[in-house]
């Protein structure tokens, strides 16, 4: 149920969650998948092997549609039967306080069903100190900044790392986990083995295991367009690079229609351009994103783009959080955004619209002898932590707990889960596909998966077509996809550099919109380097010397 996002891109973290279906969720929270920001990343050389788990994966459900290129599998049906991936509850009747963030309505504790059900397939209570997770990161900096207040699993989204977090916190608040999930250690919980590499590596700190991952995929963003529109003007886009698709944006801009070309391009050129997010290998060394040619003609592409007047009004004014409600809404007619945002739409209107329906562009590249190429995103941006203890036995107890909450799609773990209880929170309906009831809103909220989560897999079978669309989309893309430096890796930069690139933001608002020429591009990399990042490239490159 995770995401990743393009790397360096401008979703603020409300829209990320809402991308992955986590703002404002009821039930049938699984199968979100749209990545993430990328992790931030640890001082040091290459993560070890030894600190990662060994990587052993299930399947209690046949997909439909196979994996390929890291791609999520693809169920086109429920399973016949569901298996119980984890036989007997583990739990020993403890209870365990957990703190988790929620972008919805916090559910009640007392008599709640989903609750009692979830915590009777775990032998143990799960007692939940949930947070409004738009005021998340500064509850979690008061509560690290005491560790003797510090619940016993607690979940840290990256974006919410308080400052030291890497160099001071995690050592001194959190269990090292390498001794209990190193290596073979993980097989004796199945479901934690079943997690994928990459999720795991940005759980390391320091050389050290400290997480469990909220997994994501390689590629959680894409470029959409209103194709049941397109098809009513009788257009069938044909879109490979940047002309193609600002040729498009011409075609189809209608303002004394009310409807324009599309959001703000911004996100669309950053991964038409495949920018990286902070660093790349040049032939004198590091590179910094903002330094590149593919960043420069990113910004010189959008700005065209806003000046030809293809640009709804309010993305020029900055109105961000209601550009998915203007792209439903056929008011604007391209839009980035996550995957998980895809589904959501489909569920949003297809009872009042039945022809409504979005796709997204394959990859696009800057030019005709350019192959795309996207930057993968990290495996995971999420990550719990369980308090530092001198009781192993307590901590196993917690990782048994951790194993059953990561049971994958197939077993009836995850359909408790994500679901609740049958004739509770759900009645099947046609496909026997569950129908969340009245009470789902109210007790059923994203809170276990916060602790662990099974890899993500795309099941939204109740829209004729989605998922094999969705599937071999990733298929295709995930051929072009490629790991930035230091992926996966964990790296606290010294805090004297921590805001030195906050002014490229305003910047590329500002050359978008014709406020600023992009010659000023090289006054504020001029600013940036005595600034301190000729320092910072120096960091990197002593930790790119290591590996």
């Amino acid at each position: 149920m995770t995401a990743g996002t393009v790397p360096g891109s401008r979703l603020n973290r409300r829209s990320f969650l809402a991308s992955v279906g986590l703002a404002g969720a009821g039930s049938a929270l699984a199968g979100c998948s749209t990545g993430g920001p990328s992790a931030p990343v640890e001082q040091g050389g290459e993560i070890a092997a030894a600190v990662l788990p060994k990587y052993v994966p299930v399947d209690y459900a046949k997909p439909d549609v196979p994996s390929q290129n890291g791609s999520p599998p693809g169920y086109t049906k429920m399973p016949a039967e569901l298996v119980r991936s984890v036989p007997e509850p583990p739990g020993t009747g403890i209870t365990i306080n957990a703190m988790t963030p929620l972008w919805g309505t916090i559910p009640p504790s007392s008599g709640n069903q989903y609750f009692e059900a979830v915590n009777a397939i775990l032998g143990s209570k799960i007692n939940f100190q949930i947070s409004d997770g738009n005021t998340y990161g500064d509850k979690l900096a008061a509560v690290l900044a005491s560790p003797k207040d510090v619940p016993d699993w607690v979940q840290v989204p990256s974006w919410n790392q308080p400052p030291r977090f890497g160099t001071e916190i995690v050592e001194n608040v959190f269990t090292d986990l390498t001794p209990y999930l190193a290596g073979e250690a993980v097989t004796k919980y199945p479901n934690l083995a079943n997690v994928p590499t990459d999720a795991w590596k940005t759980c390391v700190w320091n050389g050290k295991l400290y997480g469990v991952p909220f997994p994501g995929t390689p590629i959680g963003n894409a470029n959409f367009y209103r194709d049941d529109l397109l098809e009513k003007l009788g257009i069938t886009p044909d879109v490979k690079t940047v002309q193609d698709l600002y040729d498009l944006m011409v075609e189809i801009n209608n303002p004394g229609g009310n409807q324009w070309a599309t959001e703000d391009p911004w996100n669309i050129a950053t991964m038409a351009y495949s920018v990286v997010s902070k660093w790349q290998l040049g032939d004198n060394g590091l590179v910094h994103r903002v330094e590149t040619e593919e960043y420069r003609a990113a910004l010189e592409w959008v700005a065209g783009v806003f000046k030809a007047g293809l640009v709804h009004p309010d993305a020029v004014a900055g109105k961000d959080d209601e550009s998915k409600s203007r792209f439903q809404a056929g008011k604007a007619l391209i839009m980035f955004d996550g995957f998980g945002g895809w589904h959501e739409a489909l569920r949003d209107n297809l009872a009042g619209n039945p022809s409504y329906s979005q796709r997204p562009f394959d990859l696009i590249s800057a030019d005709e002898s350019t192959k795309p190429l996207y930057w993968k995103g990290a495996g995971a941006s999420m990550h719990s932590f369980i308090k530092k203890s001198d009781d192993p036995a307590k901590v196993e107890e917690i990782l048994k707990l951790a194993n059953v909450l990561a049971a994958p799609f197939g077993t009836t773990e995850f359909h408790l889960i994500n679901y609740g209880v049958e004739g509770v929170h759900y009645t099947k309906g046609d496909q026997g596909l569950p129908e969340p009831t009245s009470l789902a809103a109210k007790e059923l909220q994203p809170t276990y998966v916060f602790l662990a989560d099974p890899p993500v897999a795309e099941f939204h079978m109740q829209y004729p077509g989605f998922v094999e669309e969705y599937c071999t989309w990733q298929h295709r893309a995930g051929e072009l996809a490629a790991e930035p430096l230091f992926y996966g890796m964990n790296i606290a930069e010294p805090s004297q550099y921590a805001s030195i690139g906050q002014p490229f933001e305003d910047l590329e608002s500002d050359i978008a919109r014709g406020r600023k020429p992009l010659s000023a591009l090289d006054d504020a990399i001029k600013t940036w380097k005595a600034a301190g990042g000729d320092q910072l490239r120096s960091f990197y490159q002593e930790i790119l010397d290591k590996q």
